[in-house]
């Protein structure tokens, strides 16, 4: 099994939601994201998305496109990330999802890119410009390479593509709560319940929902029916508000705990 399979496994013989956090990679700077890393698997996460800067990031709201830029303006590139990826490699093997925007892949280059990710340990790519009906050029070599082709879902998805879509589905699917970008609204998880439910009945692969998800609380009431929460725009404010600052650690670390005790009393 892979490392996301493996994850996913052993949360549902353990009874409980996994916990997904979102980073910036390159943000403050690569070095303290590789010990951001380390501190959240050390904390509790469960899988970590590491968010690939990008100029044009359509789907984020405010704060994570300003860690965009502050890591796009530090220099961080595509090829950096893999090299980070391979470096935390050494020492930590949570499983790592690239999530960004296809141009950077583009440019890199589909085949050099899906082989220098599997060689790097990525384990899923999400790429939340690129349509699956239009993701046939990297899918196939991703697969190949053994890394997930992770798909999002919206509530305007209409039923007919959500069951098409969750059949084929890869890793875990990433239902996104609202419509907007992140971090602009709070959820109300009763009303994405019954989507979710629904999601979970035709998917073949576990479902994990983000966007507005910012406190304990929230992840608390969404764990009760989704298979994980990912938590993004309210981990990297504390990275922008503490980044470089030997408080940083400590913070995420203290916000992580919160999280991971909030969801293991939520079932």
């Amino acid at each position: 099994m892979t490392r996301i399979e493996t994850v996913f496994s052993q949360l549902k013989q353990a009874g409980q939601p996994g916990l997904i956090p979102f980073i910036t990679a390159g943000d403050p700077d690569l070095k303290t994201t590789a010990n951001l890393i380390r501190t959240l698997a050390n904390a509790g996460a469960d899988l970590i998305e590491l968010g690939v800067p990008f100029s044009d990031p359509m789907a984020d709201g405010p704060t994570i496109q300003a860690a965009s830029e502050r890591a796009l303006t530090g220099g961080t590139t595509l090829k950096s990330v893999l090299d980070l990826v391979a470096e935390v490699r050494r020492d930590c093997q949570v499983p790592l999802v690239l999530m960004g925007y296809y141009n950077p892949v583009f440019r890199y280059g589909i085949e050099a890119f899906a082989r220098d990710a599997a060689e790097a340990g990525v384990d899923g790519v999400l790429l939340v410009d690129l349509p699956p009906e239009e993701a046939g050029e990297i899918s196939a070599p991703l697969q190949e390479a053994g890394i997930a082709m992770i798909t999002l879902l919206a509530p305007t998805t209409p039923a007919r593509r959500m069951k098409r879509l969750a059949a084929a589905a890869e890793g875990y699917l990433y239902y996104v709560s609202m419509t907007g970008v992140t971090g602009s609204a709070r959820i109300s998880p009763d009303e994405i319940q019954v989507a979710v439910e629904e999601l979970q009945a035709m998917a073949r692969v576990p479902v994990g929902v983000g966007f507005g998800i910012t406190t304990a609380e929230d992840a608390a009431a969404v764990g009760r029916f989704a298979d994980a929460v990912v938590v993004g725009s309210a981990l990297v404010r504390i990275v922008e508000k503490y980044g470089g600052s030997e408080e940083l650690l400590p913070r995420v670390k203290q916000f992580m705990s919160e999280l991971k005790a909030g969801l293991a009393d939520c079932r």
